[in-house]
């Protein structure tokens, strides 16, 4: 059982804390503000917890085996910088920078120590992604032609004035938030890196100098497509990703909670056409992804392996998305 440190105490870093399944203890936390750090550690039965108001004093506990950052985007980098320096693994939250030219001295750090760096993509461990990964890699679609995915939420009170509507802090909207699980699930499933063919980021009902809803016209270059929005004026949560091959189409819906219950339906093509053979799996179980992703970054450690995803992956989504923010 390895030690972890998580810094960034709120709504995702008590998501880590609640999966650490049987490979992990936490041993410490910290926050700025230490009521958040204190509360973790107060939910976290399985042994003390060190709490802290400052992360540098938590990177040299030599108990803490690996690290998670769950802080905000401007955060991201300068602490993972000073985790990799302390010579400890690091788990960093997507987007994992607030830009490219952000990202690569992280990049370049971690490669040259030949450092573990995990980006936590999380939407690639639900149920639903996994089995489409294990229908893609058994051929089930053939040659794979287009993506067309929309992912949103209505956000809330008060929601243009939290730490993501000033750029200073998440270097961007919509686009950055949810938009960059939807380019990062489509690479992943396409198997290639993504240009920018026509992208738009604008704001159309929040009062805050972020965007609150993105467009994006993505292709590969064999010229597969990605066809993507990203949105939090969908005022009832939506999920919903197809991906569609010579042979077949795969729908997924869904990602439990707010989002309705996590759905993939096959879709498999016949040779006269018509009505396709039709096969559904439903999820109405607990998620766990944060456990099973959890999983892979102690086999990482454990295997001495490079993560997947990891900071090239981040690289060639943030691309993505600044591609996107410049026009293109």
């Amino acid at each position: 059982m390895l030690g972890l440190g998580i810094i960034g105490c709120g709504l995702i870093g008590r998501k880590r804390a609640e999966a650490l399944g049987t490979h992990w203890t936490l041993v410490a936390c910290a926050d700025p503000r230490r009521e958040r750090a204190q509360s973790l550690a107060n939910g976290y039965t399985h042994n003390p917890v060190q709490v802290f108001d400052h992360w540098q004093t938590l990177l040299t506990l030599p108990e803490v085996d690996a690290v998670v950052i769950a802080t905000t985007h401007d955060a991201l980098v300068p602490v993972a910088c000073s985790a990799l320096c302390a010579g400890k693994p690091v788990l960093i939250e997507k987007p994992a920078a607030r830009s490219v030219e952000e990202l690569i001295p992280l990049l370049e750090l971690a490669l040259k120590q030949t450092a573990i760096v995990r980006v936590g993509f999380n939407h690639r461990y639900h149920r639903a992604m996994r089995k489409t990964r294990e229908l893609l890699d058994a051929d089930a679609l053939g040659e794979l032609m287009f993506i067309r995915a929309r992912y949103g939420h209505g956000g809330r009170v008060g929601y243009d004035r939290e730490w993501r509507s000033d750029p200073a802090i998440s270097g961007g909207g919509e686009l950055l938030d949810q938009g960059t699980h939807l380019i990062d699930l489509s690479r992943w499933f396409l198997g290639k890196n993504l240009a920018v063919t026509c992208g738009k980021a604008r704001t159309f009902y929040w009062n805050m100098p972020v965007d609150d809803n993105a467009f994006m016209l993505l292709e590969t270059a064999e010229q597969q497509i990605a066809f993507l929005h990203a949105s939090c004026t969908e005022w009832k949560n939506l999920f919903s990703f197809e991906i569609y091959g010579r042979k077949g189409k795969i729908e997924i819906s869904g990602l439990g909670g707010s989002y309705g219950v996590e759905k993939i339906t096959w879709y498999n093509l016949l040779p006269t056409l018509g009505p396709p053979e039709t096969m559904a799996w439903e999820y109405p179980m607990s998620d766990d992804s944060w456990e099973k992703e959890m999983d892979a970054f102690y086999d990482d450690i454990v295997e001495g392996k490079q993560p997947q995803p990891g900071l090239p992956d981040a690289l060639e989504v943030l691309k993505v998305v600044q591609s996107v923010y410049r026009g293109i």
